[in-house]
Formats: C-alpha cells, structure tokens, sequence
C-alpha cells in the first residue's frame, strides 16, 4: 500500500467497493490470461468448445443459449473455431440449413489442456452462490448500472472479448 493511501479498512466505501471491483476483475483477467497462454486459445472459446464437447451435435443457436450471447456473437465464434480447426460441422440430417457442431482431435486437446474452469471464474463463482445473495447481487449491480447510465451495452458480450 502506498503512504498516502489510509488502510483498507478506513477507506471511504466507495473507495473500498472500487477495490473489490478491482479484486473481481484481477482475477477475471488473470484467469484468461492463464487459459490464453496453456491452451492457446480464448476464454470465450474454450468456454464454447466445452460447451460443444457436453453437447455434440449442438447448433449456432444453442451455443448462444449455452453461453447466453447475442446469436450473431456466437455465430463469429463458431467462424474463429472452425478456421482453427478446433470445430467441425456438419448439416444436420432433418433441416438440411441447420449445421451441427463436434470438436475436432485438436479441439479435445486444447480442452485436455486448458485450466478449469471452461466458463470462467466469474461464472463459476456467481453459480456457487445462494440465491438470496444472487437476488440482493442483481439489485446492486441494476442500481450501479442505472447509476452509470449504462444501459444493457456489452451484456452479450464475454468477459474474455471485453
């Protein structure tokens, strides 16, 4: 701690909110960063290539319901994952526009590598919990985020693209 800063616990609360803030997003990033550099790939990624491992067969849309993305976003990572070779699809047998996904040998390995969890720590962490705390959680954060005036920009976005 630097000299002119009071200790944590006499700090004003806003002061010590935006350090837990800090905490939380430290330990996202580092997580990610982990994950880039033992499996090679992205935190949204290895999150979708767990999802398609626990779900063989799953669609574009599916993977966005998995990972509560925008449609579209789910769409572009499927387009990274198959240029690298960590996905295949093939047309699905009853609706011959609907596209069916698998991991590839190289996409099981970079699961095989990968650090857990595959959705992230965030999410594990907030699935942990209660759901009184989740409920008094929420109402926080809607009144943080009303207080920012940030509207509903980047809640389809993963924590790893942001």
């Amino acid at each position: 701690m630097q000299a002119n800063q009071p200790p944590p616990s006499e700090a004003a609360p806003a002061t010590r909110v935006l350090r837990q803030f800090r905490v939380v997003f430290n330990a996202v990033k580092t997580h990610f960063r982990n994950v880039e550099k033992t499996a090679g790939i992205g935190g949204s990624q290895l999150w979708a290539l767990s999802v398609i491992q626990q779900q063989p067969g799953i669609g574009v849309n599916g993977l966005a319901r998995a990972l509560d993305i925008h449609q579209t976003t789910a769409s572009n990572l499927v387009k990274a994952l198959v240029a690298q070779g960590l996905i295949e699809q093939s047309k699905d047998g009853a609706d011959r526009r609907a596209v069916a996904m698998t991991l590839s040998p190289a996409g099981e390995a970079s699961l095989r590598k990968a650090p857990m969890p595959f959705a992230g720590v965030l999410p594990d962490a907030l699935a942990s919990m209660d759901a009184a705390t989740l409920a008094r959680m929420e109402q926080d954060l809607n009144t943080l985020i009303l207080a920012l005036e940030a509207g509903n920009a980047g809640a389809d976005t993963p924590l790893s693209d942001l």
